[in-house]
């Protein structure tokens, strides 16, 4: 176990922070669950954070000049190099703390990035960073395509599912490759600590959040993020979706410490995935032929996470 999550004691609905580093008033759809769970990971990080933000939702909505929904200190960064400008910003503060320019303290640093930010555009910026072992959080909100650019498909968007780049129609079903598993990809760089979360769950969402904060060296949290204008969803049942999206296995929750697999909430008695289909207009269009070959690949893929889970 690593020492410093050896004594953390985790937030509970006693002792959350009442602290809020994002401030309301900020311009997010109604029914965002991507600010949604970013409210969440200011609330666990607090204010000693230094936040490099992808190009994206979250800056779009937080950051229209000459406003700001941000009170950290926070860079506005191109799509692809989040991890990048967090890895310099992370060492130029090691370098002026040495030189005596800056108090010796710590200060967390953590890179902001979508789906398409982190695993597409910025994934060679995102497994640089973790290769040379930079100490700091990376954190994705996957609301599964390109939304703030017109709801083009990514890397994690969900087989089948209807977007701009992958409509369907008589030569085409929707999204036809299956959504990129980018928390194995983070934990297959042996860094000390990876983690999936839902703001369905969000006690899970911040104590996973401030362990990733916690550990020295690269840490990685996927966000599921819910998004009523892409997903052609209601804005009140966002966190509804996120939650069936757990309970369906669609979504596993759990964590990989030093290769560790431990998952955070076991499915064992599951919904059906046509559960969490309903009332999206993304795959409204899907046959029950599809709809029983996604099945078999989401139960699949959570066997597996929990075999790895067994065997740690």
């Amino acid at each position: 176990m690593i020492p410093e999550l050896e004594k953390f004691k985790g937030f509970t609905v006693k002792n959350l922070p009442k602290d809020e580093p994002l401030a309301p008033g900020h311009r997010a759809c109604q029914g965002c669950g991507e600010v949604l769970a970013l409210r969440m990971v200011m609330k666990a990080l607090g204010r000693n954070v230094i936040v490099c933000s992808a190009t994206g939702c979250m800056e779009i909505i937080t950051s229209p000049y000459p406003q700001t929904a941000w009170r950290v200190p926070w860079l506005h960064i191109a799509f692809e190099n989040a991890a990048a400008v967090a890895s310099g910003v992370e060492a130029a503060r090691k370098a002026m703390a040495r030189k005596g320019k800056i108090p010796k303290r710590h200060v967390d640093i953590m890179a902001l990035g979508g789906d398409g930010a982190t695993g597409d555009i910025g994934l060679q910026a995102l497994s640089g960073a973790m290769e040379r072992g930079h100490d700091f959080l990376y954190v994705c909100v996957d609301n599964e395509a390109y939304m703030n650019t017109g709801v083009q498909r990514s890397g994690c968007t969900p087989y089948g599912a209807m977007t701009t780049t992958s409509p369907p129609g008589t030569e085409s079903f929707g999204q036809y490759t299956w959504k990129k598993n980018i928390p194995a990809i983070a934990a297959a760089h042996g860094i000390p600590y990876v983690a999936t979360a839902s703001p369905a769950y969000f006690l899970d969402l911040m104590n996973k959040v401030k362990k990733a904060a916690l550990v020295k060296g690269p840490a990685y949290v996927h966000i599921f993020s819910p998004c009523p204008t892409g997903w052609g969803s209601a804005g009140e049942r966002s966190v509804e979706f996120a939650k069936l999206a757990v309970d369906t296995r669609i979504f596993p929750l759990y964590e990989v410490i030093e290769g560790k697999y431990i998952l955070s909430r076991k499915i064992s008695k599951p919904k059906p995935v046509t559960e969490y289909f309903k009332g999206q207009r993304r795959f409204r269009h899907l046959k029950d032929d599809q709809i029983a070959y996604i099945q078999r690949r989401v139960d699949a893929e959570y066997e597996r996470i929990a075999r790895l889970a067994e065997v740690s």
